[in-house]
């Protein structure tokens, strides 16, 4: 899918192309090119004089080669975007495209983006954009616009993990939690924390990618104090991811705690019954002495009597077990 967006009235505005003729009716600041086909490289090419790279997506690329200015004035920048998905959250890479100073190409003063699906910062930036007028004056606005949705997006999901982390708080402290349940709530941690982790490498990378764009003196003055505050919404941000990462330890060892109190009730039982039951084994071995001499063996109340003196040597400790209060 290929789409352009122009700049009107201070508003930004979406085209999706579907030929070369439609691409040369307008004069974009922004060309978001989402699974690029083979035709749609072609036409970008063809008209902007722009040559996307085959790896410019790839996620096995040398870390130094992420970020870097090409000797004909191109800033290429890879980036990494968070998808808050319940089944499968991920990070989904973009490369970013940029040619501020070749003035002999069509794609002078053109944001170019290219990425294998859609991005839920995009759609917060388009809409942010279409309702606030003089958001956006340039290119470098849309880039720079991007990485300050992605910094509110990330907030926005960290809130949501600390309100599912509230309600698993009260589950955990409200006590009584039964293996079933402290299995859901280990779930539920794990998911939390796997998301706690997304976030603050997405935070990093974001980081460095604002950092990138202020070396490279590509920013107005205006740009860079923007960028200056994206930077220190990020450091915001990993403060309380910190403290997200605490209350999800502080989760897990009191669930772990509780599957261990419910493990040794348990044992417990299990102590109890076998110390009950040692009197009358004691018995039951001594009347199964082989000795020819033993008076109760000759005598009629001799059987009740073992039993029934096995069943008081039993029946004693167990009263005694529940009156201290180890039964419970």
């Amino acid at each position: 899918m290929l789409n352009v967006f122009t700049l009107a009235n201070g508003r930004l505005f979406q085209e999706e192309i579907d030929s070369l003729e439609e691409l040369t009716r307008f004069k974009p600041i922004w060309v978001d090119l989402e699974s690029p086909t083979l035709e749609e490289r072609r036409w970008v090419k063809q008209h902007f004089g722009l040559s996307i790279p085959e790896d410019a997506m790839d996620d096995d690329i040398e870390e130094s080669a992420r970020f870097f200015e090409e000797d004909n004035g191109e800033l290429h920048i890879r980036s990494d975007f968070l998808i808050d998905d319940d089944d499968d959250p991920r990070a989904i890479r973009v490369a970013f495209i940029l040619n501020e100073h070749n003035a002999a190409l069509k794609s002078q003063g053109v944001l170019f983006s290219i990425h294998d699906e859609d991005v839920p910062v995009f759609r917060l930036l388009r809409m942010r954009a279409r309702r606030m007028p003089g958001l956006i004056e340039n290119a470098k606005d849309v880039l720079l616009m991007l990485f300050d949705a992605d910094a509110e997006y990330c907030a926005d999901t960290l809130e949501d993990i600390y309100d599912e982390l509230e309600a698993v708080s009260r589950q955990v402290l409200a006590g009584d939690v039964t293996d079933n349940k402290a299995g859901e709530v280990l779930s539920a941690i794990a998911r939390h924390e796997d998301m706690s982790g997304r976030i603050r490498r997405n935070v990093m990378d974001t980081r460095r990618a604002v950092s990138f764009m202020m070396r490279s003196r590509m920013l107005s003055a205006d740009q860079f104090e923007d960028a200056r505050q994206i930077l220190r919404d990020l450091d915001s941000l990993d403060s309380h991811t910190a403290f997200l990462f605490d209350k999800i330890n502080f989760l897990m060892d009191a669930t772990v705690g509780f599957i261990n109190i419910n493990q040794n009730k348990i044992i417990k039982i299990f102590s109890v019954a076998s110390v009950a039951l040692l009197p009358p084994t004691l018995i039951a071995s001594l009347y199964g002495m082989n000795f020819q001499h033993m008076p109760e063996l000759s005598q009629k109340w001799g059987y009740p009597f073992a039993l029934g003196l096995m069943v008081l040597s039993a029946v004693v400790p167990m009263l005694y077990f529940r009156k201290r209060g180890w039964l419970k």
